[in-house]
């Protein structure tokens, strides 16, 4: 989920198209995949293959609609940018609060996942304990400096995707016999099997297969930096194949193995998939690999909050005293750390409240935070750019899936929290926007 400092490396005119494709790949997996799927399964059923290619589609349109304006218009602030050019300051000031508060949640989702991993390897520790050591560890690294923990990204990004080709190929090798007698489930041929809960399943599980691609706002900035602007569509087309061909192979061969209602929402599918067989190296393994990719987009998405909120602060966004003139020995300004610390707080309090739903409700709001931004990115789009009828009827396409996936969680009941989190998240900007317009009239414009 991507959303990083780690993937906002690189000069501007730099990168050939096969790299962004592979850039975002790296960017994009994530513990939204690695245990966010396992919601979607739980909630779609074998249906959630079809899920990962409705997000997919939409995804690229969401992606080809923003590399297009940041070709035509490249901008610092990217998607807030267009929006605060599209609708005026109310819409920037949104848009990127709305972003603000969606990689709060990411963040916070992230912390949870890494905590559940290493709860495999120590089921009586409670998660809090878990949450705390990682949340100190990430504010440690970005105190310390990232130029040294950026040079590890790429490794952290092969880790990600090694480990769930060795997924792919263990579960493909146990399906064939090759692997001692395990669990062994026939893949589902009939209407019912693949749709245990209805057209219903498949709504609810929508939100967590758009989880799974988030991470796109980064790779609009990045269009930027293409040798060729003109390039950033086939770049996300080869990254959306690529992903989508790794997210159906692995899920396919996991469903498999195990039927759905085998997956629990404090595991990742893979593993439970595996479990069974005679393998004590392969959950091990797979679960240090999670960690260590879950870890690094927790802390990137750390550096990416904060620098978020200076941004906010720098343009009049947001109160001064998050980017003072001087920001000292510190890579950010200490007040802006403090309140995104502030955020990793309130992640640990809930994982000692409630720790067995907390992922879900988080990874809910975080979810439906980034599909809200989408929608701007939607909305922005004619208004800056000249559409086609296809691209016209690309972009209804979208916003109603979009609508289709944010509505889903009314469907499931363990998501509806979740979906309460968000809409007080939108009150609260709004709340501030309607404090502040008064004060905006007065002043001149923000730059």
């Amino acid at each position: 989920m991507k959303k990083n400092a780690e993937c906002a490396s690189g000069k501007e005119g730099q990168l050939a198209w096969w790299q962004l494709s592979l850039i975002g790949v790296g960017c994009t997996i994530g513990t939204g995949y690695f245990l966010g799927s396992s919601i979607a399964v739980r909630s779609a059923g074998p249906a959630v293959l079809i899920a990962f290619i409705i997000a997919a589609c939409c995804t690229f349109i969401v992606f080809e609609a923003l590399a297009k304006m940041s070709a035509e218009d490249p901008q610092k602030g990217s998607f807030r940018s267009y929006a605060k050019k599209a609708f005026g300051r109310w819409a920037g000031f949104s848009s990127g609060w709305v972003y603000w508060s969606a990689e709060m949640l990411i963040m916070g989702s992230q912390l949870t996942a890494v905590s559940l991993f290493t709860r495999f390897w120590f089921p009586n520790v409670p998660l809090w304990i878990f949450a705390s050591i990682y949340a100190v560890l990430a504010i440690g690294v970005v105190l310390i400096g990232t130029k040294g923990f950026e040079r590890c990204e790429n490794i952290f990004a092969v880790t990600k995707v090694s480990a769930i080709f060795m997924f792919i190929i263990l579960a493909a090798l146990a399906l064939l016999g090759f692997l001692d007698e395990g669990a062994r489930e026939e893949f589902p041929r009939t209407a019912e099997a693949i749709f245990p809960h209805g057209f219903t399943g498949l709504w609810g599980g929508l939100l967590y297969a758009f989880y799974a691609f988030g991470g796109i706002e980064v790779l609009g900035i990045m269009t930027m930096r293409l040798k060729d602007k003109k390039d950033a569509s086939k770049a996300g087309t080869v990254m959306l194949l690529l992903l989508v061909t790794i997210y159906l192979a692995s899920l396919a061969l996991a469903i498999s193995i195990v039927p759905y209602h085998g997956f629990h929402e404090n595991q990742s599918p893979f593993i439970t998939a595996l479990e069974t067989y005679h393998l004590p190296f392969f959950p091990h393994v797979f679960n240090g690999a999670m960690i260590i990719a879950g870890f690094s987009t927790m802390s990137a998405s750390f550096f990416s909050v904060t620098t978020m909120l200076v941004t906010l602060s720098e343009e009049g966004d947001a109160p001064k005293v998050f980017a003072p003139k001087k920001k000292g020995k510190f890579q950010f300004p200490l007040s802006a750390m403090l309140l995104t610390t502030c955020g990793l707080i309130v992640s640990i309090v809930f994982s000692l409240l409630l720790p067995g739903k907390i992922y879900e409700y988080i990874t809910t709001a975080a979810g439906l935070m980034l599909l809200y931004n989408w929608l701007f990115i939607l909305f922005s789009y004619p208004r800056l750019m000249k559409l086609t009828m296809w691209g016209k009827i690309k972009r209804i396409v979208a916003m109603l899936l979009i609508l289709l996936a944010v509505t889903g969680t009314l469907a499931d009941e363990a998501s509806r929290p979740g979906l309460f989190v968000s809409i007080g998240f939108l009150a609260i900007i709004a709340l501030v926007i309607l404090k502040v317009r008064s004060h905006w009239k007065t002043e001149a414009p923000a730059s």
